[in-house]
């Protein structure tokens, strides 16, 4: 008997421990919702601040894109100093005169260029690209949606992380208020029990026993307010807050249980609403864009041109006011055979993400089905449980009116008593994990915001 009663005893922390114990502890007392939860936990998230990141790293790349339709302007400009090089002619006109014309000439001097100084400005807009720009930007363009969904995708787990960390913090504090008032119990039936054996009127094994199970329920008290403890820490370190904090989740919500609808309408909602699978037809537009701009290099560039030039040699050239315009076209004919292997490395990169769509889709389909289920699953055990919770009650009431008349032993008291405790531990529980569960069939179909 007492190996029993000890038996269910370590079953009762376990108990404690399988509530998945996990976020914040502390003298700071906060009462906290669960939306102020989610606010803190998406304002102080690293992964969001990450996927943020991604974002206004695809909108500077989507300016890149539309930013290649403006002009190109290039100024340039020079000063540089000289020397005077000796030059020889030997041209045949040159052998031909006499030398004294050629003293003659050389008597005229050569000028004495020791500088030289100039400037330009040339401008470029693109008229004709085979299109790369137009599609090049259109890529860019779903890329940018693609980090948005992202981003949304990653609101929604650290939504559901959140969630759950408020959930295992009710649990942690429901297991300690619990076993507060078992433990109360407890030292009542102790302190009756001794006066009982002093008076002669109760055998002294009778006592140890109730006095192991007050042991035995200070044990568990220890336990649960150990986990609560670690509840606390993690929680205050998911919302960025003070380690010290003190968290009193508010239970308004916890019993909501919605009805859970039929799985065909979850499918057909996650499949129009799941991030993932929005993403992944952005990136399929964007390759298929992408290969578009790819095939643009076949095809010839036309540009309009312009340009001054102004230079300056002393003694020597002056130019001023040399402005040119026009149209330039530009064609590589390398293209011919080049880019036949950038386009088929474009459609590759297409199929694969029209792969992973499949995947992805089928994989929505798998997940909404184990969380349909999940949910389902919770409400039962919330209706069974709620019976096992009366009858548990029941069976104390019943016990305890047979010791009181001698009935039944004081271990059969005692095992009732932990029986009316864990029954009201599991149903609970029980509810706090239908919300979790309900929580997580809305994520699975995208709709958890």
């Amino acid at each position: 008997m007492n190996s029993n009663r000890t038996l269910q005893h370590i079953a009762l922390v376990a108990v404690f421990t399988a509530a998945g114990l996990s976020t914040s502890h502390a003298q700071e007392k906060h009462k906290l919702s669960l939306s102020e939860a989610i606010e803190l936990s998406i304002k102080n998230s690293g992964k969001l601040h990450i996927a943020n990141a991604k974002i206004d790293e695809a909108h500077a790349n989507l300016h890149e894109a539309t930013d290649r339709r403006l002009p190109d302007l290039k100024a340039s400009g020079a000063y540089m100093r000289v020397n005077s090089p000796n030059i020889d002619l030997k041209t045949s006109a040159a052998g031909s005169q006499s030398n004294g014309e050629t003293e003659g000439q050389s008597g005229g001097g050569t000028p004495n260029v020791n500088q030289v100084a100039y400037g330009m400005v040339n401008g470029s807009l693109p008229l004709f690209s085979g299109l790369r720009i137009k599609y090049g930007a259109e890529s860019a363009r779903y890329l940018e949606q693609a980090a948005r969904y992202d981003a949304e995708k990653d609101r929604e787990d650290v939504i559901l992380n959140t969630v759950e960390a408020y959930c295992n913090l009710y649990k942690a504090q429901r297991s300690v208020e619990l076993v507060k008032e078992n433990l109360s119990r407890e030292e009542g039936r102790v302190k009756d029990f001794t006066n009982l054996e002093k008076n002669g009127l109760m055998a002294r094994n009778d006592l140890l026993k109730a006095q192991l199970a007050q042991s035995n329920v200070e044990l568990s008290l220890a336990e649960a307010e150990s986990n609560l403890k670690i509840t606390n820490i993690n929680m205050a370190l998911m919302l960025g807050m003070s380690e010290n904090a003190d968290f009193t989740p508010d239970t308004a919500g916890m019993s909501i249980t919605p009805d859970a609808g039929s799985v065909t309408q979850w499918e057909q909602i996650a499949l129009e609403q799941r991030k993932d699978r929005a993403a992944t037809g952005a990136r399929i537009m964007a390759a298929e864009a992408g290969i578009k701009a790819t095939k643009g290099e076949y095809y010839p560039g036309l540009a309009l041109t312009g340009g001054y030039i102004a230079l300056n040699i002393p003694d020597f050239l002056t130019v001023t006011n040399a402005f040119n315009a026009g149209i330039g076209l530009q064609y590589n004919l390398a293209s011919l055979w080049k880019t036949r292997a950038r386009v088929a490395a474009a459609k590759a990169r297409l199929h694969q993400v029209q792969a992973m769509e499949g995947m992805i889709s089928d994989q929505v389909r798998m997940e909404i089905h184990h969380a349909y289920q999940g949910y389902v699953l919770s409400l039962r055990k919330i209706q069974v449980l709620k019976k096992s919770v009366e009858q548990a009650n029941e069976n104390y009431r019943i016990t305890k009116n047979k010791y009181d008349n001698a009935l039944v032993t004081t271990t059969e008291l005692l095992d009732a008593d932990v029986a009316q405790l864990q029954a009201t531990l599991n149903y609970t529980f029980s509810k706090a994990d239908a919300m979790v569960a309900y929580k997580k069939l809305q994520k699975t179909a995208g709709v958890l915001n």
